[in-house]
């Protein structure tokens, strides 16, 4: 009994009281088992041992939702600092990115690490800071554009267009656009097209690998067909003169054709021998000089009243007017202006 309270005081228990009802009639069915009972009552003869008292669960302050002001934001994720950083480094290179932004908006939010990594790149293959200037100025796309999609170009160029390394740097200045172009969906397929209508030399004509053969091409050979030549002779105008294929239609094509026919008065033939007509000013070069020959009386072919340079044109409408037509006997009578023989 001793060792029992010993046990229990120092576990800082205290004996349990007998219970009191206060009728003591009352009848209790399910607590009629001594079993359970037994369980349930200290006595005295039974020591029992309890486990030790749990300790109590540390309390932590209630956190708070956290909202995107709780976080740190990351270092030199100002986008103002990413801007003025874009300015002053294209500004080192002679960029002026405000300028750029009218023809291109989209420059704006390009990657600063992109832009480095091109730049580095083409002085890399050659292209001086002046070069990348110039290029960019024509084509500011060139800007947003990486390094995994400017040597596709490259490569395409060297291996399948066939341009002389020592021809590349000047092919881009040309056409800056061709570094924007996508090899597989633009630059092969035109260069398919080109070499499928008879242009061999592609690599001497490189500017047209970056038009459309759809959108481009096709409309300016139909316009061809329309003005009254065959699919044949257009074919051989283009092979003659690629760059019929990228003059407009509505800006060049037409009026220069509509003079050709209702003011010089001249044969299709003379446009399929040179169609290199399409390609001079119609203001500064085919105009002053028809007139300039109606007014003397004298027409010229084509070629001789175009190509030559304005003394040279002078001086031959002069001789024109003031020399007497070739004796019959003379080796001239039978000579064409291209100095070609027409007895034959």
């Amino acid at each position: 009994m001793e060792e029992t309270f010993r046990f229990c005081s120092s576990n800082g228990l205290r004996p349990n009281p007998t219970p009191y009802f206060p009728c003591s009639n009352l009848q209790f069915s399910s607590v009629s088992r001594t079993g359970p009972l037994q369980r349930c009552i200290i006595c005295s003869k039974t020591s029992i041992s309890l486990p030790n008292k749990p300790s109590k669960t540390p309390k932590f302050p209630s956190l708070s939702p956290v909202t995107q002001f709780d976080i740190d934001p990351p270092p030199h994720s100002d986008p103002n600092s990413h801007f003025r950083e874009k300015v002053l480094y294209l500004e080192s290179i002679g960029i002026d990115l405000f300028s750029l932004v009218d023809d291109y908006p989209p420059i704006v939010s390009s990657s600063l690490d992109d832009i480095k990594a091109t730049v580095d790149f083409m002085r890399s293959v050659g292209f001086t800071p002046p070069d990348f200037r110039r290029i960019c100025g024509m084509c500011p796309e060139v800007l947003n554009s990486r390094v995994s999609d400017i040597v596709p170009v490259f490569t395409f160029l060297l291996r399948e267009a066939n341009v002389k390394g020592s021809n590349l740097r000047r092919v881009i200045h040309r056409r800056p656009r061709l570094l924007i172009c996508d090899v597989e969906k633009r630059l092969r397929p035109t260069l398919y097209f080109l070499q499928g209508i008879g242009i061999a030399e592609v690599h001497k004509h490189t500017s047209l690998l970056s038009c459309s053969v759809e959108d481009k091409f096709i409309p300016r050979i139909e316009y061809l067909e329309k003005i009254g030549f065959s699919y044949k002779d257009a074919i051989s105008m283009v092979r003659r003169f690629p760059q019929l294929l990228c003059y407009s239609i509505s800006g060049n094509f037409e009026p220069k054709f509509n003079y050709f026919m209702v003011e010089m008065g001249r044969d299709l033939k003379e446009l399929k021998e040179f169609p290199h007509y399409f390609s001079f000013s119609l203001e500064k070069r085919i105009k002053p000089r028809h007139q300039s020959c109606v007014e003397k009386g004298l027409c010229f072919p084509l070629p001789v009243m175009l190509r030559t340079s304005e003394k040279q044109f002078l001086v031959r409408l002069e001789v024109c007017c003031s020399s007497s037509p070739p004796l019959i006997t003379s080796p001239l009578w039978c000579t064409d202006w291209y100095g070609n023989s027409l007895s034959s």
